[in-house]
C-alpha cells in the first residue's frame, strides 16, 4: 500500500500522519456508525437483561434502578474524560495509544493488556448470555424442546460457531459491520420501548414504594446470587449492574482509523452511546420492576429471576415471542461489535510491536480493508477462554472481569491525562473538559476502586465440599493476581527491553518521512 502525498491528505489522514501512522484501514463509518457501534456493544438488552438478578439479589428495587442511575452517571463522566482525548488523539487502539503518550511505555503497554483482556472477556460472557436464553427461552419455553441434557460441551460447540459467525461478518468488511451494527442500533430502540410497553400491561400494581425501596437479599434470600453482605457492602455489589451493561463504548473510539472526521465525530459516538443507554435502560428498569409480582420470591429465585419474569411478562404472546428473537438478535449484534472493536485493539497493538505474532497481527487485508488475522485471533482466544472457564464453572468471574477490567483500562489513559495535562499534554482536540477536566478524572479513579472491589465481592472463591464432591472454583481475585504476576514477570523478563512503544518525538518525525516517501 503506497502513501499519498501530504497535499493530497484528508484531514483524518493528516491527523494520522502527524502521530506517525499511515492510513490503512477503510475510512467507511459516518457519526452515526461510530455511534451505532458503541450502542450494540452496551446493548441494555444483553447486560440489562443478564445481570438483572445481581441487582435485585443484592438491593432490591433500589439497587436496580437508584444504583442504575448512579452508575450510568459514572459512565458517562468515564466516556466524557475519554472523549476529551479521543478528539485529540483519535487512533485505532484509542486507550493504549493515549496512555503511553499520556503516562509513557509501561502504562502504554499495561493499558493495552489490562483492555485487551476485558474486551476478550465481553465476547464469551455475551455469546453465553445469548446461548443461555436461546436454550432456556426460545428452545425451552417457545418450543418445548427438552434442553435439560444439553451440556457443557453444546454450550461451548454453540458459543464457537456464533463466535465464528461474528468473525465471518467482520472478516468481510467494516461496510457489511456498520450495515450490521446500525440495524441492531434501531432494533434495541425499538425493540426496548414495545418491551417497556408490556412490562407495563403485566404489571399487576404499580408501586413507586417496590421500585425504590433498598431491601438487603445477599446471601440466601437472593438465591445465593451474591454472597451475604451488609447494607453499604450489597448497593456497592448491586452497581456493577450498570457497569456490566454501560461498557465497550471505547468501541468508537476503536474505530477510529475507520471513521470520518474523526476529531469532531468519536466523543460524541461514546457520549451518546453511553447517555440514550442510560435513558432508555432505567424505563426499561423500572417497567421491568413494576412487572415483578413478588420482590422477595423473584429474589429468591437467584439467577432464573429474569428468565422467570421474561417467560411470564412477555412470552406468552405472540409480539413476545418476536421480541424474544429481537433480544437474541440484539445480543448476536452486541457480541458482533465486541469483536470489531477487540480486533482493532489487537491491530493496533501489533502495529507497534506489542503482541506475539506482530507482523501476522497488524496485517490489513487489500480486498476487505479489514485486519483478517486480528479478527480471527479474536474469535480463537474468546472460544479458547470459554472452553477453559465452562468446566471449571468459572464463568461469573470471567463475566464479572469482563466490566471490571475494561473500566480500570479506562481509568488508566485519564489518571495518566490527569498528571500530564498542562505539562506534557500539550495537543488538544475540538472537544475538552476544561475546569472539569480533573475532578472528573479523580471521580473516574475513586469509581474504578469501587468498582475493583465490588468486582471481587461479588466472585469469590468456592472452595470444594466433600459432601457434594464439587470442585473448587476459583474467585476473580485468583484472576487478577494471576494476572498481575503474568504482567510483572512479561515486563520485566522481556518487553521491558523489547517494546518501544507508539512512536512519539523523534520517531514521529522519522516516520513521518517515511510516509512522505511512500511508505507505509
Amino acid at each position: 500500500m503506497t502513501s499519498k502525498p501530504e497535499q493530497a491528505l484528508s484531514a483524518d489522514e493528516q491527523s494520522l500522519h502527524e502521530m506517525g501512522y499511515a492510513q490503512e484501514l477503510n475510512r467507511r463509518m459516518g457519526g452515526f456508525q461510530n455511534f451505532a457501534i458503541s450502542f450494540s456493544v452496551i446493548c441494555i438488552l444483553s447486560g440489562g437483561f443478564g445481570s438483572f438478578p445481581i441487582a435485585l439479589s443484592s438491593g432490591g428495587g433500589f439497587s436496580l434502578t437508584i444504583g442504575w442511575l448512579v452508575g450510568g452517571a459514572f459512565a458517562l463522566v468515564v466516556a466524557a474524560s475519554l472523549g476529551q482525548i479521543a478528539s485529540a488523539y483519535p487512533t485505532a487502539g484509542g486507550l493504549y495509544h493515549w496512555s503511553s503518550i499520556l503516562g509513557g511505555r509501561f502504562w502504554g503497554w499495561a493499558t493495552a493488556y489490562v483492555n485487551l483482556l476485558g474486551l476478550l472477556f465481553v465476547i464469551p460472557a455475551v455469546n453465553v448470555f445469548l446461548y443461555s436464553i436461546t436454550k432456556d427461552l426460545f428452545f425451552g419455553a417457545v418450543l418445548g424442546w427438552n434442553v435439560a441434557a444439553w451440556t457443557s460441551t453444546t454450550q461451548i460447540l454453540a458459543v464457537t460457531a456464533i463466535t465464528a459467525a461474528q468473525a465471518l461478518l467482520n472478516h468481510f468488511g467494516i461496510r457489511l459491520t456498520t450495515i450490521v451494527t446500525d440495524f441492531s442500533g434501531y432494533l434495541i430502540l425499538g425493540a426496548t420501548v414495545v418491551l417497556i410497553v408490556m412490562f407495563a400491561i403485566a404489571t399487576p400494581s404499580f408501586s413507586a414504594g417496590k421500585v425504590f425501596s433498598f431491601v438487603n437479599y445477599t446471601g440466601e434470600a437472593g438465591g445465593s446470587v451474591t454472597p451475604r453482605s451488609g447494607n453499604l457492602m450489597a448497593f456497592v455489589i448491586g452497581l456493577l449492574y450498570p457497569l456490566f451493561t454501560i461498557t465497550g463504548f471505547d468501541a468508537s473510539a476503536h474505530t477510529s482509523e475507520e471513521t470520518r472526521d474523526a476529531r469532531n465525530t468519536v466523543h460524541k459516538g461514546m457520549l451518546h452511546a453511553v447517555l440514550w443507554s442510560i435513558v432508555f435502560g432505567f424505563a426499561l428498569i423500572v417497567a421491568m420492576v413494576m412487572a415483578v409480582p413478588d420482590m422477595n420470591a423473584a429474589a429468591a429465585s437467584g439467577w432464573a429471576s429474569f428468565n422467570n419474569l421474561f417467560t411470564a411478562a412477555i412470552l406468552p404472546s405472540a409480539i413476545g415471542k418476536a421480541l424474544l428473537i429481537a433480544v437474541i438478535a440484539s445480543n448476536f449484534f452486541c457480541a458482533l461489535a465486541a469483536v470489531t472493536s477487540t480486533s482493532r485493539m489487537i491491530y493496533a497493538f501489533a502495529r507497534d510491536g506489542g503482541l506475539p505474532f506482530s507482523g501476522a497481527l497488524k496485517s490489513v487485508s487489500s480486498r476487505h480493508g479489514t485486519p483478517v488475522a486480528a479478527i480471527w485471533a479474536t474469535a480463537a482466544l474468546s472460544c479458547a477462554l470459554t472452553a477453559v472457564t465452562t468446566p471449571l464453572g468459572a464463568f461469573a468471574a470471567l463475566s464479572t472481569g469482563s466490566a471490571m477490567y475494561l473500566y480500570v483500562s479506562y481509568a488508566m489513559p485519564v489518571v495518566a491525562g490527569f498528571f500530564a495535562e498542562g505539562r506534557s499534554w500539550n495537543r488538544f482536540g475540538p472537544f475538552r473538559l476544561g475546569a472539569l477536566s480533573r475532578p472528573f478524572a479523580i471521580i473516574v479513579a475513586l469509581g474504578t476502586v469501587i468498582t475493583i472491589v465490588a468486582g471481587h465481592l461479588l466472585v469469590p472463591s468456592v472452595a470444594a465440599d466433600p459432601a457434594t464432591k464439587s470442585s473448587f472454583v476459583p474467585g476473580l481475585g485468583y484472576y487478577s493476581a494471576g494476572f498481575v504476576a503474568f504482567l510483572g514477570a512479561l515486563w520485566l523478563g522481556l518487553e521491558n527491553r523489547r517494546f518501544r512503544g507508539p512512536p512519539v518525538g523523534d520517531a514521529i518525525a522519522k516516520r513521518q518521512a517515511e510516509l512522505a516517501a511512500g511508505r507505509p
